[in-house]
């Protein structure tokens, strides 16, 4: 049986930091029509402080792949993880987000005391965790979350374009775009596509 996340409506915000290491995390691909939704966690080492941290998408393509081997490298540990296509189908986009997050977590090789969650929800998670809304602008580990996620998540529309290149995957990496949905209104759905977002459901063959 596939674990479910949970998740509360509201911003969590603690009064204090307890003493151990913090995780980041961030997702990227709510919005698209098709791939899977990624998550990283990320714990920074504070002897090895990378410059030029910040939100994802303010940065530039070329930008975010320094970063994210630079990242890699220092980090006290890193997890990238995704829920696939079909969990997105099955459970909504919402919990297979927070099912992306729960992973990155439990996947990381140290054990944080909180976890900063970019946002107003938070996944079930066995330590404390905070949620940061537009986090990803003003926590250093969320941001280093955010360009992990993000760039781990373009690699993989490369690999849908490969496969379905009709579909112009890396240009508009599955982001509803009028080439995009021009495409899918002639090719119909690829294997790829959510098929629980209505413009996919729309051209179901």
């Amino acid at each position: 049986m596939r674990s479910r996340a949970s998740s509360v409506p509201e911003q969590v915000t603690l009064d204090w930091t307890p003493p151990g290491l913090v995780a980041g995390v961030d997702e990227a691909g709510r919005g698209p029509l098709a791939g899977p939704v990624f998550a990283a966690a990320v714990i920074l080492d504070e002897l090895q402080p990378i410059q030029g941290l910040a939100d994802s998408k303010v940065l530039t393509a070329p930008k975010r792949a320094r970063l994210y081997d630079e990242i890699r490298a220092k980090a006290l540990c890193f997890c990238i993880a995704h829920a696939t296509t079909e969990e997105i189908d099955e459970i909504n986009i919402l919990q297979a987000t927070m099912l992306s997050m729960q992973r990155a977590v439990h996947g990381l090789r140290l054990k944080p005391v909180l976890v900063r969650i970019d946002g107003n929800r938070l996944p079930l998670l066995p330590m404390a965790a905070e949620a940061i809304v537009k986090g990803d602008a003003t926590v250093q580990a969320i941001s280093a979350a955010s360009i992990l996620a993000k760039v781990a998540r373009d690699l993989f529309c490369e690999q849908m374009h490969q496969s379905h290149p009709q579909y112009g995957f890396a240009t508009h990496k599955g982001y509803g775009t009028p080439e995009h949905l021009a495409a899918l209104k002639e090719h119909g759905a690829s294997p790829w596509h959510r098929r629980s977002f209505a413009p996919v459901r729309e051209n179901l063959r």
